[in-house]
């Protein structure tokens, strides 16, 4: 991560996090601390943890990282992006990776999120657009 990448984002404290990406920028930032060994496996059973308390507390959050009841769309995503599909999790196939490139597994998955975050802002701007435009035609049609 890079000084400039460092100061835009601060530490937060638990009563601060609002969602998955809040509290997935504390591990960026701190990763020693929230993840053992810097493993993506225990990150995985970290936020397995996060999602069983989001449904035991019935709350509500931007799914966009996952889909109820199934991986998800960050999944989804990173197996078109590797070009492949698996039946093991996000975490062993970006270990993997990592170990094949000679990398450490906890940047490239950041690199990986967001990544797959830029091209979520893209397909949304991209649906807000049209809903918009569609909009003002059946405005301008009445």
């Amino acid at each position: 991560m890079t000084e400039t990448s460092k100061q835009q984002h601060r530490l937060l404290t638990p009563g601060e996090l609002t969602d998955v990406y809040d509290v997935l920028e504390q591990v960026r930032l701190r990763p020693g601390m929230w993840v053992r060994g810097s493993s993506l496996l225990h990150l995985d059973s970290m936020l397995t943890g996060y999602r069983i308390a989001l449904g035991v507390h019935d709350i509500r959050e931007p799914d966009d990282f996952w889909q109820s009841g199934t991986e998800g769309h960050f999944t989804d995503w990173l197996w078109q992006r590797l070009g492949r599909s698996s039946s093991l999790c996000w975490a062993v196939e970006i270990e993997r990776e990592a170990e094949q490139a000679g990398r450490p597994a906890m940047e490239m998955f950041f690199e990986f999120l967001d990544e797959f975050r830029a091209a979520k802002r893209t397909e949304d701007e991209v649906l807000h657009s049209l809903l918009t435009a569609e909009t003002e035609q059946s405005l301008a049609a009445d």
